[in-house]
């Protein structure tokens, strides 16, 4: 072997930080989400008439809450609705994930010398992103539901929403990643997702639900998120920040991102191999 190529470098190829990536995909989500008017009307109209439908059908036959604090269903009901948003949006958007496959974008996002990483953290910020702003848009309706927040519950219902909105995306990400069609989703959606949301306290709360009801409820992390927001939008005296419920959401997050991003390197040793 000769000195010359003895003292060639060896090239290495080029690689590019996290969080560049990361920003380019979280953009695109905002840009494709906000082109597809119709995809942002559905989102906020059908969990809108939801509440007023189903919040007015049941009207002043149901009461939550003892003596003085108790509470018409269309109020009862406005944090599941809230909670509803940001899993349609997080649902809709982690529906990307197939359609960047079948048209070949994926494919090229996964040769370029990028972080796996921030492929997961691009695309779950976006649809985080997404979600909590149509979840804050619809707490525009929080007076028709006799609530009325100040500066420090609206920022701290800001982040209960983007815990939620940020775990529920991470779920809907590793939903979708193994996915090649969109029929397969949806079936998994509407097994596994939206059952998530019912037995949350949205609909009904945990206190009058049958005994194997009460237990599912109390080992869905999604309750949490909805007994965190009906604690900060109608705050009882003395009951304080639900300090229980915001860490719950916190694991919850931290394990559906992780989820997220076991699945997207399983795939792509598997691809290696």
């Amino acid at each position: 072997m000769s000195a010359t190529a003895l003292a060639r470098p060896t090239i290495q190829p080029a690689t590019t930080g996290v969080w560049l990536p990361a920003f380019t995909l979280w953009w695109r989500e905002i840009v494709r989400f906000y082109r597809q008017k119709a995809r942002v009307v559905g989102v906020l109209a059908s969990p809108l008439l939801f509440w007023v439908v189903i919040g007015s059908g049941f009207g002043s036959s149901f009461r939550s809450g003892p003596g003085a604090n108790q509470q018409y269903y269309l109020d009862y009901f406005y944090p599941g609705a809230l909670i509803l948003i940001v899993l349609f949006t997080a649902i809709f958007a982690m529906m990307s994930v197939i359609d960047d496959r079948k048209e070949g974008f994926l494919l090229s996002v996964m040769v370029a010398p990028v972080p796996r990483s921030s492929i997961v953290l691009g695309k779950v910020l976006g649809g985080s992103t997404l979600a909590t702003a149509q979840g804050m848009i619809f707490l525009l309706f929080a007076p028709l539901a006799g609530v009325h927040l100040g500066l420090i519950q609206v920022l701290t219902v800001f982040g209960v929403v983007f815990l939620v909105s940020f775990s529920l995306t991470a779920l809907g990400f590793a939903i979708a990643w193994p996915m090649d069609s969109s029929q397969a989703f949806h079936a998994i959606v509407n097994l596994f997702l939206i059952p998530l949301w019912l037995l949350s306290g949205a609909l009904f709360p945990l206190s009058g639900a049958s005994g194997w009801i009460r237990g599912l409820m109390q080992i869905n992390p999604l309750t949490y998120g909805v007994e965190a927001l009906r604690a900060l939008l109608y705050p009882v005296s003395g009951a304080g920040v639900p300090v229980n419920s915001i860490l719950t959401l916190l694991l919850f997050a931290l394990s559906s991102f992780a989820l997220s991003f076991l699945m997207v390197n399983r795939r792509t040793n598997k691809a290696a191999a």
